[in-house]
């Protein structure tokens, strides 16, 4: 279930498509093309946020557009309008010493990193060896191209 927000006020439209600077509520599952499930709103609230502003990506942008209040849609999100490709140079080596002595390094072991403004950059381990530590900077869903279903907006 969903809600459509205008300027002034909350109201439930039921003819109207969902166009840009609408607020628009929807629930959703997201799934891999594989069909393993990596999100979804059911259990929660649902996600709302403004069409055209970016807060969502674009794919998931995509889909929602000239929905009405109460349909149901299943669409696909290829990776180029999720979270992009993988980049090959955001996967880099680290010496093993320059991480805290503990906890051990693990392959899948989740890290933050300081970026040059002090913002944290999320890291996945890729490989640990003897002497360095192999570090993945991408969005662990980058490269994957998405199903998903919304259950509805209004």
């Amino acid at each position: 279930m969903a809600k459509k927000e205008n300027k002034e006020s909350i109201n439930t439209i039921s003819n109207d498509k969902v166009k840009s600077g609408d607020k628009v509520t929807v629930h959703y599952t997201g799934k891999l093309s594989d069909g393993q499930m990596f999100d979804t709103s059911q259990g929660r609230a649902p996600l709302t946020f403004t069409a055209g502003s970016g807060q969502v990506i674009p794919g998931f942008e995509k889909a929602v557009e000239g929905m009405k209040v109460k349909d149901k849609k299943n669409f696909m999100i290829p990776s180029h309008e999720a979270y992009g490709p993988v980049i090959k140079e955001m996967i880099i080596e680290i010496p093993r010493d320059k991480l805290p002595p503990q906890p051990d390094p693990q392959v899948g072991m989740q890290l933050i990193m300081r970026g040059p403004q002090g913002q944290q950059i999320p890291a996945r381990i890729i490989k640990v060896e003897t002497e360095k530590v192999t570090i993945d900077l991408n969005h662990p869903l980058a490269g994957k191209d998405f199903r998903g279903h919304q259950y509805g907006r209004n």
